[in-house]
């Protein structure tokens, strides 16, 4: 099948993996579309575009007609996790697996319910996107299950901490933020409190519109941990709105008091979580050559 792969995935798939393994891997893309598309069933609408970041998003039909999606990623991506977690949760708050499909396109091909893509919590006034947030977010936080091969938040930090001191050694006005951030990770993984399986990239635009429920949270990068680590990213939506209004800092903190008391989370350990994501994601934007996500991150982070 020939197509051009959206702009926004060439883009973060090179910024990921490099410009070379990600050329390999969009050079057998038509090939493996092709090959999941026959080993799901299903027939092609249309590439979903702008899509997302990490995966090519085809809207599909399946043999009986039902809308569905069909996510293609690189094994970087790790699907096959994505697909564990999603079984796991059975729909229960978050899209629904339609089928494994173990085996037939090796960790590459996962087969979703369709939501409405073009609708999510960010369409919502902010207060109210929010209280929507956490009601889904909540419903995720369960016990992991048995055997299963998730990373820990500890070890998906540990692998953050060499890009964030390389981003402080090529500029040093970072170095400050940066040594509180990682003094924050260092406190946090040494006592964590609990292990819930965890969304790991729970925002606003990962929830969209659905039939058998409102609101239905999609594209996890699931792990285990604590809950404080999965709502910190949220604690940033809307970054550009926050540094845009003149009392951006004040409402950051309140952010960060209002959603730890709306889900009983610790909100020192909320606030230290959010300092070093917002940290870890502004350095690893510089380095990208993306200066204005990484400057929002960065002004960000320094109001905590």
């Amino acid at each position: 099948m020939g197509f051009e792969p959206p702009q926004r995935l060439v883009r973060a798939l090179g910024e990921t993996y490099g410009d070379t393994a990600a050329a390999d891997w969009l050079g057998r893309l038509p090939a493996l579309t092709d090959e999941a598309l026959s080993a799901h069933s299903v027939s092609l609408d249309r590439v979903c575009a702008p899509g997302g970041r990490s995966s090519l998003v085809l809207l599909v039909r399946r043999e009986d007609g039902t809308p569905a999606v069909l996510k293609i990623a690189p094994s970087g991506a790790a699907p096959a996790l994505e697909r564990a977690a999603l079984a796991h949760w059975n729909g229960w708050g978050t899209v629904e697996l339609l089928t494994a499909a173990e085996g037939v396109v090796p960790g590459e091909a996962v087969l979703l319910e369709r939501l409405h893509h073009e609708v999510s919590l960010r369409s919502l006034p902010e207060a109210k996107a929010l209280l929507e947030a956490a009601g889904t977010m909540r419903r995720l936080w369960v016990d992991p299950p048995a055997g299963h091969a998730f990373e820990t938040v500890a070890e998906r930090t540990a692998g953050q901490v060499e890009g964030m001191r390389a981003a402080a050694a090529r500029g040093p006005e970072l170095e400050p933020l940066v040594s509180a951030a990682l003094a924050a990770r260092e406190e946090l993984v040494q006592d964590s409190p609990e292990l819930f399986l965890l969304h790991g990239n729970f925002r606003q635009s990962k929830v969209l519109s659905g039939e058998r429920a409102p609101w239905l949270a999609v594209g996890p990068e699931p792990l285990t941990g604590e809950r404080a680590y999965d709502l910190a990213r949220l604690v940033r939506d809307r970054v550009e709105d926050l540094i845009a209004s003149p009392g951006g800092a004040a409402t950051a903190r309140r952010r960060v008091k209002k959603l730890a008391d709306s889900l009983d989370v610790d909100q020192a350990r909320l606030r230290g979580w959010t300092l070093f994501r917002a940290v870890e994601s502004g350095t690893r934007a510089l380095t990208a050559g993306r200066t204005q996500d990484g400057e929002l991150s960065l002004e960000f982070a320094g109001w905590l």
